[in-house]
């Protein structure tokens, strides 16, 4: 087990004191240089270890400072919990006192989470931590209990998806600063909302990670897609795993966070006896007792590996839970066609229905894509330790137009492919903006300050796009134009068919959390059949609780043949509702036994619910 973590960065102790932690082991002198108010240079010593440590008194949070390298050269700290100036300015002293209200707050159990993933500068028109709290409501309403941030980290300039991060403890300045967080996280729980905050522990971004100075924190014994990997099992990686270890716990304790979305694990290398993943579950797990709080730890992961969410007692890493990728490609590729890119390895609908019966299509299976057998049964782990949805950022922005659904299918197969994800057994997350058919893409978009940088970003973004999405020319990543052709347009989701797609999710949702069959996450309990080519069915139950779900993935109208299996079936949703949009049902709202015809025609992209032993 490991020792309590060291507190990394400037911590203010009261009284117009504090303590400064570098870790440098490679330096050969260290000092805090004060920049403002006054000037000041206070020498550090040095551990055995390699932590330089100085105690200033005279001090008040606000204060700027660098740390001096060796005499010569001012840097900010790799810690910092507050960047004003930029990547490139001096760091802030920042007192984390705060009047929170959440003492009581307890989120619910992850198996009920339904999580909501938002940019903060594009969810609004002000882009700020503080303009989100007046949609909280709304989204509380709409049946969304989770909010997942993609990154805050302190990126370069003020418009980034958030991914290139280069201090990992400050929380962006242009949407509010730690400051600002804390306000919407105390907001959220207030409102009954847990927060997930998306942290990036594969990578740094480019422009003003200093860390590559100190000559420690990465290593060229493995690479990723964004250079060295980070060191975490070579000489000098004790330091910094306790850097990441240190940074989850901040966002956790300080920020009061409730989950940590780990970006692309895959990425994450380390070879030790322990890997940092089953470390920083232990940790996470260990703060939880002591502060009588459940956290979360979930995983994006390119390797459909279940030993992520294994308990340790068999040799797991002990994480909470997990994205599906093939449930997203799966339920894409049969709504959109597409098949270029990863998408080659998907396409049939009954890989859809086996992403129903267990969490990975691909489970020691072939990938052509891949060209080498891909991913491992996760038959032994139960359903609600995976994420799934319909679009996210990633699947969204990675496009060269960025297209959201609504830019890629019909009304009505966008009130499909919400109910394939909200109807399944596993965790759902919905992408900002989806739930009323937001038509404006999510676009890739940066503000670095280096011209041979952006130049670099235009040329790769490119060549991925000629690889992948190639269909049209992508906006210039760095134009703000880009940035804010991405905002989201909230007026929408009040009127018309965006109204009626927002009711829609809004009644999904109802449905899931009420019935008992669909409120239990769980693969066993279910059944998904082909029962016509374009036509899958879902049989879930708990209890004396059973629905039947039929959706048409087709374009035309499908003819079925259903065979109830019990007595008496209420319909509970027909997405060809004049309520949600469409012609007007067909279909009874009720039937006994026999009562039914075997020939049901479904209209093109259909989804009908039935239920019986309905709770009153």
């Amino acid at each position: 087990m490991r020792m309590s973590p060291i507190k990394l960065g400037a911590d203010y102790l009261g009284d117009r004191q504090c303590a400064f932690t570098l870790w440098a082991p490679l330096l050969k002198q260290a000092a805090v240089h004060l920049v403002a108010p006054e000037d000041r240079l206070i020498p550090m010593t040095r551990d055995e270890q390699g932590y330089w440590r100085a105690t200033v008194t005279g001090i008040e949070p606000g204060a700027l400072y660098f740390y001096r390298w060796d005499g010569e050269t001012d840097r900010p700290d790799p810690a910092s919990h507050s960047q004003p100036q930029g990547v490139h300015g001096p760091s802030r002293i920042v007192d984390h006192a705060f009047a929170w209200t959440d003492a009581r707050w307890r989120p619910p159990p992850l198996e009920q989470w339904v999580m909501y993933e938002l940019h903060v500068g594009t969810f609004t028109a002000e882009g700020t931590f503080d303009a989100i709290i007046p949609r909280l409501p709304e989204l509380r309403e709409l049946g969304v209990n989770a909010l997942e941030l993609l990154p805050v980290a302190q990126f370069p300039g003020d418009r980034n998806w958030g991914y290139d991060g280069v201090y990992p403890w400050a929380a962006q300045h242009s949407y509010g600063g730690v400051e600002g967080l804390k306000r919407l996280v105390d907001a959220c729980h207030r409102e009954g909302l847990a927060v997930i905050m998306d942290v990036v522990y594969n990578h740094l971004g480019p422009e003003g990670n200093y860390l590559w100075g100190l000559g420690t924190y990465f290593t060229n014994h493995y690479r990723t897609p964004w250079g060295d990997a980070v060191n975490y099992d070579g000489p000098h990686s004790p330091g910094v795993r306790e850097y990441v270890v240190g940074n989850a716990l901040y966002w956790l304790e300080t920020c009061h966070c409730d989950a940590l979305r780990l970006d692309a694990v895959h990425a994450i290398y380390d070879f030790g006896a322990r890997h940092i993943l089953a470390e920083l579950a232990e940790t996470v797990a260990a703060c939880g007792r002591r502060l009588d709080r459940r956290f979360h730890l979930i995983a994006e992961s390119d390797l459909n590996d279940p030993w992520l969410i294994r308990q340790p007692a068999v040799g797991g890493y002990g994480l909470d839970a997990q994205w599906s990728d093939d449930f997203h490609h799966a339920l894409h590729t049969v709504l959109t066609g597409e098949r270029h890119g990863y998408y080659e390895d998907f396409g049939a609908l009954e890989q859809l229905a086996q992403a129903y019966r267990r969490p990975f299509v691909y489970a020691w299976d072939y990938s052509r894509h891949r060209q080498r057998f891909h991913g491992d049964d996760p038959g032994d782990c139960p359903a609600w330790r995976f994420a799934v949805c319909s679009q996210n950022h990633d699947q969204v922005g990675n496009r060269a137009l960025g297209e959201r659904l609504s830019g890629l299918l019909p009304f009505p197969a966008l009130k499909l492919a919400a109910a394939a994800v909200l109807l399944s057994p596993y965790v759902p997350l919905l992408f900002m903006g989806e739930e009323y058919g937001e038509p404006r893409p999510f676009l890739y978009f940066i503000s670095h300050g280096d011209p041979a940088l952006i130049e670099g970003v235009r040329e790769g973004r490119k060549k991925e796009f000629a690889a992948f999405h190639a269909e049209g020319e992508a906006p210039d990543p760095q134009a703000e134009t880009t940035f804010e052709a991405s905002k989201l347009q909230w007026a929408l989701g009040k009127t018309g068919r965006h109204g009626q797609l927002r009711a829609f999710y809004r009644e999904l949702l109802r449905l899931r959390r009420e019935l008992p069959a669909l409120a239990r996450l769980d693969n066993a309990s279910l059944t998904a059949t082909l029962i016509a080519p374009t036509v899958l069915e879902l049989r879930r139950w708990c209890d004396n609780n059973r629905t039947i779900v039929w959706m048409n993935f087709a374009a035309e109208p499908a003819t079925v043949t259903v065979a109830p299996d019990v007595s008496s079936w209420s319909k509970q949703l027909d997405a060809n509702d004049v309520a949600w949009g469409g012609d007007g049902s067909s279909l009874p709202m009720q039937w006994a036994d026999g009562a039914l015809s075997n020939s049901l025609v479904l209209p093109p992209y259909a989804v009908v619910v039935y239920a019986a032993g309905v709770p009153t």
